[in-house]
């Protein structure tokens, strides 16, 4: 499917507690390094986030422990976006955290308004639209209360506007909301996604709360991008559209409902046009019933 004129409008919007966004996004994960672990290129990075914005991407994922050894995604944002348009809402996340040297450290409850005014001083702003807390795998099936609640406690104090929760049960979010309100859920979410999970969207639709699935194109490869081949389902319904395989992807988890935004992440401006082009891709029933019978692994 063509890309030279599609924009990020045409997939629609959903409204994040007051800040209305179009549900085609963009993840800033992959704007730091390639695939190999080499530092991106800073210029190209830019670049592409300043294409995003012109595309009518209104709606990016970052987070303060998105960096390689010389980027820093929100570092890249404030140069390629500041002064921000009216409309841009950035969504980050915190709890998870990286030292200098990239080593993984979890904050405790006290430390998540560091972490949230790390965000702040990279994007150079005074407030965050959304931040989401980010619950370690660690604690899966274990209470987010006392973290939520210091997270509302910032929100209270008026450096975040909106919360929301990732990497969540719907326990989880169900103890989050008793706490405070929450705009959207952020979790891992592609074809092939497991029964349990479709059933937590809908819950998500119905309670008027956002769905946002990370590694929708990547997958099973998740932080390493998409590896190997790619399901024979997938293909044919690319075939059918004249639509890449990631075109695809995207488009499947939007037609999970209206309240699914994605978030696609890429530093290469021809994958950002596909990604983008994608909101205007619609599946049929059939299309989507045949990507509901690959298998999860």
């Amino acid at each position: 499917m063509t890309s030279e004129t599609t924009n990020a409008t045409a997939a629609g919007g959903w409204t994040l507690g007051d800040l209305r966004v179009n549900r085609i996004g963009f993840g800033a994960m992959r704007l730091t390094a390639g695939a190999d672990g080499t530092p991106s290129d800073r210029d190209r990075a830019v670049a592409v986030l300043r294409r995003a914005v012109e595309l009518g991407v209104n709606h990016i994922d970052t987070a303060a422990f998105y960096f390689s050894p010389l980027r820093s995604a929100n570092e890249l944002i404030n140069t390629a976006l500041a002064p921000y348009p009216d409309d841009l809402v950035i969504a980050t996340k915190v709890w998870a955290g990286r030292g200098p040297s990239g080593d993984w450290r979890w904050a405790s409850p006290a430390q998540l308004r560091g972490q949230v005014e790390e965000n702040l001083r990279q994007l150079g702003r005074d407030h965050l639209d959304v931040v989401n807390l980010r619950v370690p795998r660690s604690k899966a099936t274990g209470s987010v209360a006392e973290h939520f609640g210091a997270l509302a406690e910032i929100r209270e104090a008026g450096l975040v506007r909106h919360l929301g929760v990732s990497n969540v049960t719907p326990g989880q979010l169900a103890e989050a909301r008793a706490i405070a309100p929450v705009v959207c859920v952020q979790n891992a979410c592609a074809i092939g996604v497991p029964r349990v999970e479709q059933e937590f969207i809908r819950a998500c639709g119905e309670q008027g709360i956002a769905y946002v699935p990370f590694f929708a194109i990547a997958g099973r490869g998740r932080e390493a991008g998409v590896t190997g081949d790619e399901h024979d389902p997938v293909l044919t319904v690319a075939r059918t559209h004249g639509a890449t395989p990631a075109q695809v992807r995207v488009a499947w988890t939007l037609g999970l409902g209206p309240h699914v935004l994605a978030i696609p992440g890429t530093g290469d401006p021809a994958h950002l046009e596909e990604n983008v082009a994608a909101g205007a891709l619609r599946l049929t029933g059939e299309d989507m019933t045949l990507l509901s019978g690959v298998a999860h692994v």
